[in-house]
């Protein structure tokens, strides 16, 4: 993690002396040295042409190599496959997507098509795969990190498929596995281990609802890399039937679904953009829906800031992502359940990389593990 600090600091700052460096990241000029030569050797970093400017003596810069080392993210889902690669700058060098029906979405023919489809982008590029740092991957599910296991994806019927391994065997690389929203929230966490943001929480509402914590730039996982099923936390144990057979789930008041099963008990409503653009109309059945859901997800942030004081949140989800005056409509309703304490202390906001988040945080994933292994 000082190597990725690091290595954020100077991407930040660049150009930088390692004078600056020191102060910034608040080690010794020793400890900076080393890091530094560390990230020259791989390749990451660089001296410049500048010089420090002002009094004494003056201090080569350091700029990172934005295109000598590259990670592979991709992103696996129910009906899509989206894989793309990403410098150091955290921009995507080239992306192909693919839709994905049986027998393409099981594990040995998807580890093929990702294979060979990040053999093609690197070619079109006119990158080795030698050189990337190694793939990325998220996606919906029980993920075992260590392992690379899939241990259950409902959404792709998957249960205690090997997919790390079986990928790193075609490609040659390292290949590094977890939950879609855990990669999605450390590629939304900004500058990862920077001190503006070390503490930022995802919560995502769609088909389901989850969320994910990033403290200092690393992915809190619990016990069981399941940590964030907030969709499961119990709001009323009198409330509604689950699908996981308990009563009163968060996510059986704020999913698509809820709104949509509430919707239909009025009219036939096919989508929740259908329910917004009813009650955009004037339907007082379909505002009341939504000002309910909007309720209970300013609920949920206020839960999440009394256990975790975050200083950022970003929510996230078709609901929030194609309307944005829901968010406007949840921040009213905060004022309503933020406890004292905790007014002003966090920033709310929507995704800022939006359907690129989960490819630039599993590549993102894939340094992080490169850097913690050591550099080859």
């Amino acid at each position: 993690m000082n190597r990725l600090l690091v290595l954020e600091l100077i991407r930040k700052h660049r150009p930088v002396s390692r004078a600056e460096l020191s102060k910034l990241a608040k080690m010794s000029a020793t400890a900076i040295g080393r890091i530094v030569g560390d990230l020259i050797e791989g390749g990451l970093v660089q001296e410049t042409d500048q010089f420090s400017s002002g009094v004494g003596r003056k201090a080569t810069m350091l700029d990172i190599v934005n295109h000598s080392i590259i990670s592979a993210g991709v992103e696996i889902d129910r009906n899509v496959l989206k894989i793309g690669l990403v410098d150091l700058d955290g921009s995507i060098l080239a992306q192909v997507q693919h839709s994905l029906t049986p027998p393409a979405s099981q594990p040995e023919p998807l580890a093929g098509l990702i294979a060979e489809s990040l053999s093609e982008l690197a070619e079109s590029k006119g990158l080795a795969l030698s050189k990337f740092t190694g793939v990325g991957i998220g996606m919906p599910g029980v993920m075992d990190t260590a392992s690379g296991k899939a241990v259950v994806s409902a959404q792709l019927g998957w249960s205690d498929v090997p997919f790390a391994p079986m990928l790193q065997d075609k490609l040659g690389l390292p290949v590094v596995l977890d939950n879609d929203l855990k990669v999605k929230a450390l590629g939304e966490s900004g500058t990862a281990a920077l001190s503006e943001e070390n503490k930022t929480v995802l919560i995502s509402i769609g088909s389901g609802v989850g969320s994910a914590i990033v403290i200092e730039g690393k992915i809190y996982r619990g016990a069981n890399n399941i940590a964030g099923e907030i969709g499961h936390s119990t709001i009323d144990p009198n409330g509604k039937l689950c699908e996981c057979g308990k009563r009163g789930c968060l996510q059986t008041y704020i999913t698509d679904l809820a709104m949509l099963q509430e919707a239909n008990q009025i009219k036939p409503v096919a989508s929740v953009d259908e329910l917004f653009a009813l009650m955009k109309s004037g339907e007082s059945w379909a505002y009341n829906i939504i000002d309910r859901a909007c309720t209970y997800i300013a609920i949920t942030i206020n839960n999440v800031v009394c256990t975790y004081n975050p200083d950022t949140i970003i929510i996230t989800g078709h609901f929030i992502d194609s309307h944005p005056d829901i968010l406007d409509k949840v921040r009213g309703k905060l004022k309503e359940f933020i406890w004292e304490p905790f007014v002003g202390t966090f920033k709310l906001t929507r995704s800022q990389l939006g359907d690129q988040a989960v490819v630039i945080g599993a590549a993102k994933l894939a340094l992080q593990q490169y850097l913690g292994n050591g550099l080859q």
